[in-house]
């Protein structure tokens, strides 16, 4: 039964993970879009 609550546990630490890790992907991708869109300011004016 201990076992079983520490794969839950581990699992639900990979879980976290895995959700920070899409976080920071988030990030980037806002990040890229934000420099596109002033990157077409630039070029429309």
């Amino acid at each position: 039964m201990q076992a079983n609550a520490l794969t839950m546990q581990a699992d639900a630490l990979t879980m976290q993970a895995d959700a920070l890790t899409m976080q920071a992907d988030a990030l980037v991708l806002q990040g890229i879009a934000k420099f596109n869109s002033l990157q077409i300011d630039e070029m429309l004016y």
